[in-house]
């Protein structure tokens, strides 16, 4: 009797113990989850560009070199927003990374005019007061959008263009370069090759019937980086930056500086920046767009950009993708081609980087 009775005694001590084990892991996942909640939302998502992006024509090494810039870029932006920092200043430093790499057309990686110049563009738009800069057509600026942010924060304009651009840089003590610095081999023999062809054809930073054809990947068409970021305050911001097209002549502009088409930011909905076949874009004022489609139909993010970016804008004719995030921290990557240069990351740092459409 007095054995069973240790028996019981010990089975019941056990029973407690291991009880008593899983409510102090429950009350520890509960406090850790509690604590990632009262962290304040906040996150950032980029892109470097859509078109025809495929696996087979691309090198590991090179893979490895965009996701790699990719991933530095998209943290500078988020070591920002974790420290308390501005989406708008998120945006701009982000951008900047990949303008300064010569894997993407915007900065340093510029594409060629007919003329054999580089004339960049680039905007910047805020969430909360709809505050917005944009340039175009400059080709001394070494980061456009730093120019675009100055427009917005230091004139009482929206857009400048050309020389006018230029002056009001030097003016507020912007880096100004050379325009060889914008030279890069590959992106000039892109040019001779498509004079080679027709002398008469441009390419854009689209697929279809004609295309900018990226010289690093056999005919691959992409183009443009950009950024959208919410910060711990609930502001939202968005910023584009490109090269355009190579062989552009006339002075073209695409969507990348056009407010409402490539970029458009707004608290109320989210902050969006745009890739793709430009005059489409600006035609079908895609950023503007699918804010629009979130305020007055009440669409969900997801929901406006799929509707936009894979029905309205193929209609008309066009091709590419978005990047977005909208003021509760959600998401948007949708794009149409066949891969498009992108990556997220969340306020709990999870990455996410992305070249194909899988």
């Amino acid at each position: 009797m007095k054995r069973i009775f240790l028996l019981f005694s010990l089975s019941l001590f056990l029973a407690c113990n291991t009880s008593a084990e899983k409510e102090t892991q429950t009350n520890e996942t509960a406090e850790t989850e509690k604590a990632q909640d009262s962290v304040e939302n906040f996150g950032i998502v980029i892109h470097g560009g859509a078109g025809t992006i495929l696996k087979e024509n691309m090198s590991d090494s090179l893979e490895q070199a965009y996701k790699a810039k990719l991933e530095e870029a998209i943290r500078t932006g988020h070591e920002i927003l974790a420290n308390g920092g501005t989406a708008i200043e998120a945006v701009q430093r982000t951008i900047n990374i990949m303008e300064n790499s010569p894997l993407f057309n915007a900065g340093k990686g510029a594409v060629f005019t007919n003329e054999g110049k580089n004339e960049l563009d680039a905007s910047i738009m805020e969430g909360k007061t709809l505050n917005a800069g944009a340039v175009s057509g400059v080709t001394t600026v070494k980061n456009p959008i730093n120019l675009a942010w100055e427009v917005m924060e230091n004139s009482e304009h929206v857009m400048l263009s050309g020389k006018g651009a230029e002056q009001f840089a030097k003016e507020r003590n912007l880096e100004i370069v050379n325009p060889e610095y914008f030279y890069t081999e590959n992106r000039f023999k892109s040019l001779e090759r498509l004079k080679d062809r027709n002398s008469e054809k441009t390419e854009l930073d689209h697929d279809g019937k004609t295309a900018f054809i990226d010289p690093f990947i056999k005919d691959s068409k992409f183009g443009t980086v950009g950024c959208a970021a919410l910060d711990k305050n609930g502001n939202l911001a968005a910023g584009t930056s490109t090269g355009g097209m190579t062989n552009k002549k006339w002075g073209r502009i695409g969507d990348a500086p056009i407010i409402g088409a490539g970029t458009y930011a707004n608290n109320k909905t989210a902050a969006i920046s745009a890739t793709g076949w430009g005059e489409f874009f600006i035609r079908g004022v895609v950023a503007y767009d699918i804010s629009a489609l979130m305020e007055y139909k009440e669409m969900s993010l997801a929901e406006a950009a799929k509707e936009v970016i894979q029905n309205k804008n193929p209609e008309l004719g066009g091709s590419g993708g978005i990047i977005a995030i909208d003021h509760q921290g959600n998401v948007s990557m949708e794009f149409n081609t066949a891969g498009m240069y992108r990556a997220k990351m969340n306020k709990n740092g999870e990455l996410e980087i992305g070249i194909y459409n899988n």
